[in-house]
């Protein structure tokens, strides 16, 4: 092996000064001897060319002149860590020496410190570590106890993304609940195309239909539905289109108050047919407009679905919501987010992971949602239960602080909003300052992903999808 670039200056067991003579580039991996402890993996944090031309020689050099110009390269190098003979991650605890030569580090010694190899059980094949032929994958087990978000910008894959990890839980028999507010997901019913990427990464299409089952209020394998006799007056009115809620309230509450006199389960149509008995024909009739607006959603009914029709052993359940309005959503949400939860904490459902695309709407820092409050507690309390988050949206900076920050592992796509940036920065440790400036450059296909039994953030090129991409832009010019 040819070094490709020495050790000098100042030295500490973890932050390196490297001149470099042969080819390397900002955030390749390296490996090095330590006196003590033999090899070490590290990478190369930053790279920068030292010159001696200064800007009057500059114009020298544009007018014909010819300048002697002298440059080094030097880069800027963190310690990885090293495996012990017993497999543990450890670092050195004593400075390097000036004069060591760095190589550059083969794939077969980067897999075997970092261990993150594809062949192990339980474990969700998401990519190959940027620029190396080294599987990625993700301890599922870790996934669900410690809640994982998936952040991209608009049109950054992130619904791409989360549809593979989607696909290696379906491979897993893991309990999925998706949260879709734009119909994304049934399509991971159909195969995908055929890619010549697949090859590389070697996936080929295929199908889940037999493992997805889609509920939706129209159009769905099952009927989305909640009984309305569940739902409170208090509810009713927030989702109504009222110039003045406290107006009707009291109109409401008096004409459901009636109706649980005479029946357990009741419809729209039951409230309504109470309401034109009361004596405010413009109050019950404003009231009658917006319960049959909502009656015409085909969410709410007499009789809605059980805990055990929505969760099923090895399936993923589709929670679509295309089409209602964002209020109606949240409460929806609030609603099966709490009733999954509370029967999680009692045993009455096997451990899931829940998918919870647009987080930002149902779990916001700043405001508050129908589902705000349920989404905290099983972000803070759900990995005591088995339940698990899956956190997915496109504004970091605008989700609540408290959900994401329990995620534990964090798969980062292209984001370039200075807010977003901060936020994810405040949120993920282990980040330098040049890796959350590369994620603003990070090509379309290549996330950043941190995790507890990663010692340092890796960049992954994400494997192509084998199922059907509902996500996919629509062309408006062809």
């Amino acid at each position: 092996m040819e070094p490709i670039g020495i050790l000098y200056g100042d030295l500490s067991p973890t932050i390196l000064n490297c001149s470099i003579s042969g080819k390397i580039n900002q955030g390749d991996y390296v490996k090095l001897k330590h006196q003590e402890n033999g090899w070490v993996l590290g990478k190369v944090d930053s790279i920068e060319a030292k010159t001696n031309l200064s800007i009057e020689k500059s114009y020298q050099v544009m007018e014909g002149n010819t300048v002697d110009i002298q440059q080094v390269i030097s880069a800027k190098l963190v310690v990885i860590g090293y495996r012990d003979n017993r497999g543990l991650m450890q670092f050195p605890r004593t400075p390097f020496m000036a004069g060591t030569p760095v190589f550059g580090a083969d794939d077969d010694f980067i897999g075997s410190v970092l261990n993150i190899g594809r062949t192990k059980r339980g474990r969700a094949y998401i990519g190959l570590v940027y620029g190396h032929n080294i599987p990625f994958t993700v301890d599922i087990n870790s996934m669900v106890q410690k809640h994982i978000s998936v952040l991209a910008k608009t049109g950054g894959g992130k619904s791409y993304l989360t549809g593979v990890i989607v696909e290696e839980l379906m491979k897993n028999d893991v309990n999925v609940v998706i949260l879709d507010p734009h119909g994304e997901y049934p399509a991971m019913k159909e195969k995908g195309n055929n890619t010549k990427d697949m090859l590389r990464f070697n996936v080929e299409p295929r199908s889940y239909s037999h493992k997805i089952v889609v509920f939706a209020p129209e159009g769905g394998d099952v009927a989305l539905r909640f009984t309305l006799a569940q739902i409170s007056v208090k509810e009713l009115i927030s989702i109504m289109n009222l110039s003045d809620a406290r107006t009707y309230i009291m109109p409401l509450r008096k004409a459901v108050d009636a109706v649980r006199l005479t029946m357990s389960e009741y419809s729209f149509d039951d409230i309504i047919t109470e309401l034109k008995r009361q004596e405010d024909s413009s109050v019950s009739q404003a009231l009658e407009k917006e319960l049959r607006y909502l009656k015409s959603l085909k969410i709410f009914d007499k009789k809605g679905l059980r805990i055990d029709e929505i969760v099923k052993d090895g399936k993923v359940s589709v929670i679509e919501m295309k089409g209602l309005p964002p209020d109606v959503q949240e409460l929806v949400v609030q609603r099966l987010v709490y009733s999954l939860f509370e029967a999680r904490k009692k045993d009455r459902t096997p451990p899931l992971l829940m998918v919870v695309e647009e987080a930002h709407n149902f779990a916001p820092q700043q405001g508050k949602a129908f589902s705000s409050k349920i989404m905290r507690t099983v972000a803070s309390e759900g990995r005591k239960f088995g339940f698990g988050l899956l956190v997915v949206s496109q504004r970091p900076a605008k989700v609540d602080k408290n959900v994401l920050s329990q995620c534990g592992t964090q798969i980062i796509l292209k984001v370039t909003n200075p807010n977003d940036l901060k936020a994810i920065g405040n949120s993920v440790e282990g980040l330098t300052p040049t890796s959350l400036d590369e994620i603003q450059r990070l090509p379309i296909g290549v996330a950043l992903a941190t995790s507890p039994e990663l010692p340092i953030p890796l960049f992954v090129e994400v494997r192509p999808r084998e199922t059907d991409d509902g996500g996919k832009n629509v062309r408006v010019v062809r």
